[in-house]
């Protein structure tokens, strides 16, 4: 959607497609991606001196606090990742280290950017690769062109890795003037066979184009995440011979293949990555899960002694500073970082003052209730009583659930909630994994169709839920 037409209440309205309640949390989140239009509006240093206003989100898992940042990035086109705190470890621990969150993100840019890149080239990539077809199905056609100069120093790089070295022909140009009359029209014809997918069933060999492999130990030691490692890796590839292995494949896989191929000599690769390092810094948010566990007290003993120097080594990246990533160098200063925890067993203060400083907005997320799960239950686009009737309609079963038997699921699942461990929402996957287990066991033979009302879910889950032991292990 236009950004400019995104204002707060458009993103609150489409996030609750799909997310029920969480209202601060929606329009905490609505007011951040508008002030980032605002800022992009604006010219001269006041729009560097704008920094956004970090997000910490508070509430029990299960109530939304992923899929509102995940819907948001989707909703705005922004590269996302979502890390968990809990994976990373301080200076000079084994583990990663905190900067690699700003490479995955780098990372996702570049894929987001690299297929927008191939959907605007895709016409002219599927047509170069229709006549590499027709090159293939008949070569008598095939318009003559220069050979590549060998690379000597490939050649001899190949030779010492026992590569086979093979010089990259040229793509042809549209030569079919120089052909004779006969050849242009045998191509046109098979041009349009194969088209409308007359050859598509029709077996070709092709040659697929491979990576090229480094030999062992080469660049040993090096963590593929660093992007030390990852930059001496591309560059020794880029220096070896491209492998080409034959594959027989239909014409329909051929085709596929070789669009990639062209779309792939297409794209500007530079220009990809100043596009993705310029949207991940000014438009990029990162979302980190579990915060509250590195949210520990000083003075503590054991593993969780490193939880502070976690929370020191994030602190300069939200403040902001330069990573630099196998792409180029990033300026963190304009990144959206929210951040989420239950803090069940600790609080936002446990954090370091600088850290906390660092995530002025914060909101509390609600607890789900019984109307909640009902809702959650039928109303959002992608609910789930939605999916188990598109699921089991593929196998010509009809699946109903009345209103009645809505709120008992509801019931039964706050209940399972407040017997045990709260989970949230996710419990009502479980409980209705349950409740539809012999249907969606039976349905291939059986067919026909349910009708899931109150009865028929206290038949089957009345016992277990009752039970406090067995709902603890069964749902």
């Amino acid at each position: 959607m236009p950004q400019q037409e995104l204002t707060p209440r458009q993103t609150v309205a489409e996030l609750d497609r799909y997310i029920v309640g969480q209202a601060k949390a929606k329009r905490a989140v609505a007011i951040a991606m508008r002030n980032r239009y605002r800022r992009e509006r604006l010219v001269g240093e006041i729009r560097d001196e704008i920094i956004p206003k970090n997000i910490l989100m508070i509430g029990p898992t299960g109530v939304g606090k992923t899929e509102i940042a995940r819907r948001l990035a989707t909703l705005t086109g922004a590269p996302f990742v979502k890390v968990e705190a809990t994976k990373y470890t301080e200076v000079g621990y084994v583990g990663r280290d905190v900067e690699s969150m700003i490479r995955d993100l780098v990372e996702a840019a570049v894929q987001m950017v690299t297929e927008e890149r191939r959907a605007e080239v895709s016409e002219a990539a599927d047509a170069a690769a229709v006549e590499r077809v027709i090159d293939l199905l008949y070569p008598e056609t095939r318009a003559p062109g220069p050979q590549a100069p060998a690379n000597p120093f490939a050649a001899t790089l190949g030779s010492i890795f026992g590569g086979q070295y093979q010089p990259m022909t040229p793509q042809q140009q549209n030569a079919t003037a120089t052909l004779p009359e006969e050849a242009r029209s045998l191509r046109n014809q098979a041009r349009t066979d194969v088209l409308r997918g007359f050859y598509d069933v029709r077996l070709v060999d092709i040659e697929v184009e491979e990576p090229a492999q480094l030999p062992i130990g080469m660049v040993g030691g090096m963590d593929p995440s660093m992007s030390g490692g990852a930059d001496m890796g591309e560059m020794l590839s880029n220096i070896l011979p491209k492998r080409r292995s034959a594959k027989r494949v239909t014409v329909a896989e051929a085709r596929r293949v070789f669009a990639q191929e062209e779309a792939g000599k297409l794209i500007d690769r530079d220009a990809v990555k100043r596009e993705a390092l310029r949207r991940a810094g000014e438009n990029g948010i990162i979302f980190i899960d579990e915060i509250d566990k590195v949210a520990g007290r000083e003075g503590s003993r054991g593993p969780d002694v490193s939880r502070e120097g976690v929370q020191r080594d994030i602190l300069p990246i939200v403040e902001g500073s330069t990573v630099t990533t196998k792409y180029g160098t990033i300026k963190t200063d304009h990144i959206l970082f929210i951040a989420a925890g239950a803090f069940h067993m600790s609080k936002p203060s446990d954090m370091i003052p600088e850290l906390q400083g660092r995530f002025p907005i914060r909101v509390e997320l609600d607890s789900l209730s019984v109307e909640d799960f009902k809702t959650i239950l039928t109303q959002p686009k992608n609910a789930l009583t939605e999916q188990y009737r598109q699921l089991l309609g593929v196998e010509g079963l009809t699946l109903e659930f009345t209103p009645d038997g809505i709120e008992q699921i509801a019931v039964f699942a706050m209940r399972v909630n407040e017997q045990s461990e709260n989970i949230g929402a996710r419990r009502l996957h479980t409980v209705l994994e349950r409740l539809l287990e012999s249907v969606s066991y039976a349905a291939p033979e059986d067919g026909g169709a349910v009708r899931i009302d109150a009865a028929y879910v206290r038949e089957r889950l009345a016992d277990i839920v009752e039970n406090a032991n067995l709902s603890t292990y069964i749902l």
